[in-house]
């Protein structure tokens, strides 16, 4: 079975003025078709040609770099897109809002914390705000890795991921990564982090 990329839930321009049509269009149609494109080649004619992406992810320590890379890439960015929506204003609401000021003392300190993990993470990578031991942990991971994967430092159930590599903000904010992580907050699709929460549990 091959692996597809299915098209982004919004229209590319759903997220301006925060994240620009264009850094979309390409984030979605090139560099994410790459991925899928790159893990369907490295899974052609190998036991792995049949598993789901939630299985290759869960046992990423044990395959191929190829596999691996590409399919962290698919998995997260998938997660990405539907962890995005046009700015709405909405803020966390009900159980979630609760377990984000249990957490880490209120949306503020957790936004401050989300953002350092961001912007402080080396290189290229993701910052995640997980499910871990029934409690709220925010966590970051290098290159195309993910909460969910067997090498994970951080092991735990992904609710929310921003992608910091360079693709994802460099035509707007250039090399200004905190200012990519602060704007993001206007279009983060918080009924769908709360879906995921709620599953998590």
């Amino acid at each position: 079975m091959s692996f597809t990329l299915a098209p982004l839930p919004y229209a590319y321009d759903a997220l301006e003025p925060y994240i620009d049509a264009q850094t979309m269009t390409i984030h979605h149609d090139k560099h994410h078709q790459a991925y899928v494109t790159n893990l369907n080649n490295a899974i052609a004619g190998t036991p792995n040609e049949g598993k789901t992406i939630e299985e290759l992810v869960a046992i990423a320590g044990s395959i191929s770099p190829a596999v691996r890379n590409n399919g962290g890439g698919h998995w997260n960015h998938t997660f990405f897109w539907d962890s995005l929506a046009a700015a709405s204003g909405a803020l966390p609401t009900g159980e979630l809002a609760a377990a984000i000021d249990a957490a880490f003392g209120s949306f503020d300190e957790f936004k401050t914390k989300f953002a350092t993990a961001g912007a402080t993470r080396f290189g290229s990578g993701w910052a995640w705000l997980i499910v871990k031991d029934g409690k709220l942990e925010v966590s970051s991971t290098p290159n195309q890795d993910n909460p969910l994967m067997d090498v994970a430092e951080v092991k735990g159930t992904p609710i929310l991921g921003v992608d910091v590599w360079e693709h994802a903000y460099y035509l707007k904010y250039q090399n200004k990564r905190p200012d990519y992580l602060a704007a993001i907050w206007h279009v983060i699709n918080w009924a769908k982090v709360a879906e995921r929460f709620a599953a998590a549990k």
